[in-house]
């Protein structure tokens, strides 16, 4: 039957069966040369990377020996024959699989973390009456989730999400446990912020960078009576102070804690896990204290923490025994009503006061709670109710007191040391309960699971509470700690002790041109008791451990 005379739809139906046909057999024919031609492009590209691998001094010898190859091919009989027959069938293994289709593109990282952050909120935020819920169990991330940002390993970083008007942002708990779960999802391993926006029912996330764990203990830039507790964010200072970090000298912002007569909080309490820095912030406050006071020290742990203030200029005593901390803490109390009786006086002669009034006097005093224990079990005094009057009135006689305990010894310590030491600290990581008692305040901040030691935040008087690193301030008596850090301790005591520091080389003395000149004496630690005070009960330093 002739094609004019077929119907349309017939002929075209015809005409493509004959094409597809002929398409086939050409295929089939053309197969071969497919594979070399797919072989050969292989090949091409094989050559092309590594003549950009091949350094620039090398690709003259590489042209030489490949133009040599060729040569001696070219003189070889049927040696042009039988390197094209190699070529070919090289061309033809490399190219006999063909390129298979495309896999499935990979998950977004993102549809995955927020997707599965989705979920894990989707219990917490979502109301049993709600007919239309942000969040249910069929939803999208991208309907709550306003923006988000991922750093350079894939963690997220940055996170703003809405809540519904119902959910109870202003109480703690319910916050605790929004705060739990993003943490768990976005990792445990770094702190966040969180900011609550209670009027448009907003989330802020931001994942805070860590803080530097590299400075160790030095003179810092400061005015007097300016104690450096640590180093924080720029978020938590308005300031910053050059410090030694590294091998080079950088600007750090610090937590400043100002003492002194004109100091709203000119008492301390610091709280924290065991091993993680409370007697570094002791021994931190000590060496910056130590230029322009004078120390009393009582270490109620025992553990010797402090034995290297021993016999220094400035320092009273360390006290380790409950009769030396009583008779310590009694000799502090005479001296503040003498200190308030002298410049009672001088204020109403309308003269200076003495300067052994207004030099400053630190009251030290690490783990105090353990004192109390044994004083109680003894039927003796309470060695915290003695701070009661340098609490009080140490402001005003410039008496400062520090006390450094452990977190879980909080409820020990009592009300009047609760009441009258407003600039808080606490270490380690510890839970929104803990955190809001030894602060005073909620936390905006969750800590990470693993914190460094000296890795806490503070709270200075009724200002918010801002992250805090403690210098590195180890022991110098602790032989495992490392001698880096242990010299810079070493160097900011204010005298040479045979005990840390090595003897200077023995030299010959000159001869005396005339009657030597007068040298104090180095007081000796078994010589004799020390006298703190004129008119006072004198207190022995002992050398510990």
């Amino acid at each position: 039957m002739p094609l004019k005379g077929m119907p349309p739809n017939r002929r075209l139906s015809k005409g493509l069966d004959l094409a597809r046909t002929a398409g086939d057999h050409a295929s089939d024919m053309f197969a071969p040369l497919t594979v070399i031609g797919r072989g050969l492009r292989h090949h091409i590209g094989w050559a092309k990377d590594r003549w950009q691998a091949t350094p620039k001094d090398r690709r003259g010898p590489t042209l030489f020996l490949t133009a040599a190859m060729l040569l001696g091919i070219y003189l070889l009989p049927h040696g042009l024959l039988f390197a094209l027959v190699a070529l070919m069938a090289s061309a033809a293994w490399a190219g006999r699989s063909p390129k298979g289709p495309p896999g499935p593109p990979e998950p977004n990282a993102a549809d995955l973390k927020l997707g599965a952050l989705y979920a894990a909120l989707t219990p917490y935020l979502t109301g049993p009456e709600d007919l239309n819920p942000l969040y249910h169990h069929e939803g999208r991330y991208q309907d709550v989730f306003g923006a988000w940002e991922f750093d350079g390993d894939g963690r997220l970083s940055r996170l703003e999400l809405v809540y519904p008007a119902y959910f109870t942002d202003t109480e703690p708990a319910a916050r605790t446990r929004i705060e739990q779960v993003v943490q768990g999802k976005a990792g445990r391993a770094r702190e966040y912020r969180f900011d609550w926006d209670e009027e448009s029912n907003r989330l802020r996330i931001t994942a805070l960078a860590p803080l530097p764990t590299d400075i160790a203990a030095q003179r810092f830039v400061t005015a007097p009576g300016e104690i450096v507790l640590g180093f924080t964010d720029e978020e938590g200072s308005a300031r910053t102070i050059p410090v030694g970090q590294g091998g080079t000298i950088v600007q750090q912002p610090p937590v400043i804690w100002r003492t002194g007569p004109r100091s709203a909080e000119p008492h301390l309490l610091a709280l924290g896990v065991t091993g993680y820095g409370t007697s570094s912030l002791i021994r931190s406050v000590a060496l910056q204290a130590l230029p322009f006071g004078d120390l009393v020290v009582i270490d109620g742990a025992g553990t010797g923490e402090h034995a290297c203030l021993v016999n220094r200029p400035g320092v009273h005593t360390v006290e380790t025994s409950l009769h030396g901390a009583l008779a310590a803490l009694e000799w502090a109390a005479g001296e503040t009503e003498r200190r308030l009786a002298a410049l009672n006086a001088a204020r109403h002669a309308g003269v200076a006061p003495p300067e052994d009034i207004t030099r400053p006097l630190w009251l030290l005093l690490d783990h105090p709670t353990e004192l109390s224990e044994l004083a109680h079990a003894e039927g003796r005094p309470d060695p915290q109710d003695l701070l009661e009057l340098p609490l009080r009135h140490g402001r005003a006689a410039r008496v400062t007191v520090v006390i450094a305990d452990d977190i879980e010894a909080r409820d020990r310590i009592t009300p009047t040391v609760r009441a009258t030491t407003r600039a808080r600290v606490t270490l380690g990581p510890t839970g929104p309960a803990e955190g809001q008692a030894a602060l005073g305040t909620p936390l905006d901040i969750v800590p990470a699971a693993h914190a460094p030691a000296g890795r806490g935040y503070a709270r200075i008087g009724a200002g918010a509470p801002v992250r805090l690193q403690v210098p590195a301030t180890v022991d110098p008596l602790d032989e495992d700690a490392p001698a880096q850090l242990r010299e810079a301790v070493i160097a900011l005591l204010p005298h040479r002790d045979t005990r840390t520091e090595a003897a200077a080389p023995v030299e010959a003395p000159p001869l005396p041109a005339g009657p030597p000149p007068a040298v104090p004496v180095e007081p000796d630690p078994e010589a004799g008791p020390v006298d703190l005070a004129k008119g006072h009960p004198t207190l022995r330093s002992r050398p510990l451990g």
